[in-house]
């Protein structure tokens, strides 16, 4: 059996593209310092719109055949962070994607939005008794902006979590030290909205966002955890462009298929939800996910 490095991180998305946008710095960052970094993805984005247009055919109500594509960008994106494992939540193509919310693909038999929470979580438990992460990386309870996918991906983790600690047919019992919810601070995102404003003359995207699209902002007080991710965002920038379906990037800036420009944040950060039990509410923000960890 081969021997796991000490330091293991396991992140858990809803779609291809996801893990680069908001996390990409941190696993770019921690798999160069020898961690191992673990995604696990939920769906294979099929319901995504397509950018460019020559692949438009691909799309849901076309050929839909974007899912198998999109793994397929994944993995090159995957290249770019230097992450080796990742996976599909019960293989590939076992969940798929739920739409946006309100629309009739969330109740679809195989909608991951509809999945039994418990069934779903026993396959990411499986997971997590393999890879024994000491660290844990998901969504908050509304899925960052309310997509029924990522609440799912929420709700999912961190029963599978609980459900980890009990010995399974897979193999042992295992505790994760520490979940994080990838977050958004107020302050952040207005400030790289201000940059963008600064240069957007020059970009070619035909409208900028503001801060006010972006939902799910939280207080900077509940900030727990701040990763510098700026030595990687080359890579992060790298993993984005690979997603080409989705995701249109332009030196630090993007675009989806809204087309409105966006900051590429090489600073990720986090809210401490399990492990943090005794750190002290007024506590200056980690720097390191493992912070405490034994290892």
């Amino acid at each position: 059996m081969t021997q796991l490095p000490a330091r293991r991180l396991l992140l858990v998305h809803a779609h291809p593209d996801d893990e680069s946008i908001t996390t990409g710095a941190t696993m770019a960052k921690y798999a160069a310092e020898g961690a191992h970094v673990a995604l696990v993805t939920c769906t294979l984005g099929e319901e995504g719109e397509v950018i460019p247009p020559a692949l438009a055919h691909l799309a849901a109500d076309r050929d839909d055949r974007l899912g198998p594509y999109r793994a397929g960008e994944l993995s090159v994106a995957m290249r770019e962070l230097g992450v080796t494992d990742h996976r599909f939540l019960g293989g590939l193509g076992r969940f798929r994607d739920s739409g946006m919310m309100g629309l009739a693909q969330n109740t679809r038999v195989n909608a991951f939005f509809s999945a039994d929470v418990d069934a779903a979580a026993a396959l990411l438990a499986d997971v997590i008794r393999e890879v024994r992460p000491q660290v844990l990386v998901t969504y908050d309870p509304n899925g960052g902006y309310g997509h029924p996918d990522h609440i799912q991906a929420h709700r999912v983790a961190m029963r599978a979590v609980q459900l980890a600690a009990e010995p399974g047919a897979t193999g042992a019992a295992h505790t994760v030290q520490k979940v994080y919810w990838n977050r958004a601070p107020r302050s952040v995102v207005e400030d790289g909205f201000a940059r963008l404003a600064a240069e957007f003359d020059r970009l070619p995207f035909p409208a900028v966002a503001t801060h006010a699209d972006v939902p799910g902002l939280i207080d900077d007080s509940e900030i727990t955890t701040r990763i510098d991710g700026t030595a990687h965002v080359a890579a992060k920038a790298a993993a984005m462009r690979a997603h080409a379906t989705q995701i249109d990037v332009v030196e630090d800036w993007f675009a989806l298929s809204n087309h409105l420009a966006q900051p590429i944040f090489p600073v990720e950060y986090y809210q401490l939800v399990r492990g943090g039990e005794h750190r002290p509410p007024d506590a200056a923000p980690e720097t390191d996910l493992f912070e405490g960890v034994a290892v």
